[in-house]
């Protein structure tokens, strides 16, 4: 299988314009937040940032297959001393162009160190938010199925008769369990709580995630031969898991700096955009 890595540099607000329509199967970025990478990325003020992104947003849904996904990794910040609304006004903005919020996932930085303010503690988490096009898309749970665990052993020991049926939601969800069909299995579902380290030892990008987070949502949204693309490529992250995955990759990056840096990376090798 031929795997195609395309980096490509520019505004992505010009460059994915060159892209043809439905060509992405999973969009996996993290764009700059809001005040945020001023010294490298100029930086975008809350109240700006809406109307900044939406044109983006608007390219990226033409550009994402019915049966993709877009997972925007992002974050609010704090202003005067409460927190700032700029993503929950972006998520609404969205859903007017035609995407469907579908999930958020919760990245846990299990190794964030503490801090304090006046009247808040330090973050250790950020958002994963999932929009789709289509209610129907592409989802490989088995994927990223986990091992059952130590609570199995306890919770599993004993079942009542409850545990042994379809018990409805007490709280009206519309959801049911039936706990014993468990008993058998080795590894469970996972939630939607992702817990994994920051990047520390990156020094080639600011804003630098782990491996393991696109690593992740490739696993669950895309299979061998899907394309992943990431309009705000940094140091080439994903397009570096992607390959690593046998998915093609696209990248865009506005800094020259980054973007010379991902061409130079030893794990992917570049000629006039394309891999060799």
């Amino acid at each position: 299988m031929k795997i195609v890595t395309d980096i490509r540099f520019g505004d992505c607000t010009e460059v994915l314009t060159e892209l043809p329509d439905n060509s992405a199967d999973l969009i996996f970025t993290s764009p700059p937040y809001a005040d945020q990478r001023k010294n490298t990325y100029g930086g975008v003020k809350p109240d700006e940032y809406v109307n900044w992104f939406l044109p983006i947003s608007k390219e990226l849904v033409r550009v994402l297959r019915p049966t993709g996904t877009f997972i925007l990794n992002i974050k609010e910040k704090v202003v005067d001393g409460e927190r700032s609304t700029y993503v929950l006004e972006l998520i609404l903005e969205m859903r007017k162009q035609g995407w469907l919020w579908t999930e958020e996932f919760i990245w846990h930085k299990k190794n964030c160190y503490p801090g304090k303010w006046p009247n808040r503690f330090r973050d250790s988490w950020e958002r994963l938010l999932q929009f789709n096009k289509d209610k129907r898309f592409n989802m490989y749970q088995e994927e990223v199925m986990v091992p059952m665990g130590d609570w199995a052993k306890t919770r599993l020991r004993n079942l009542n008769n409850t545990d042994r049926m379809r018990d409805e939601s007490r709280v009206g969800s519309g959801f049911g369990k039936n706990i014993s069909n468990w008993l058998d299995r080795e590894k469970a579902y996972p939630t939607n709580v992702l817990h994994l380290a920051t990047e520390c030892a990156n020094k080639e990008h600011s804003a630098a995630f782990p491996e393991g987070l696109p690593e992740w949502f490739i696993k669950l949204f895309t299979r061998e031969g899907d394309t992943v693309l990431d309009p705000f490529m940094g140091s080439g992250t994903t397009n570096i898991v992607a390959q690593r995955m046998n998915r093609n990759s696209i990248g865009i990056e506005i800094l020259p700096e980054y973007y010379k840096k991902a061409k130079a990376k030893k794990l992917i090798e570049f000629n006039s955009g394309m891999r060799k």
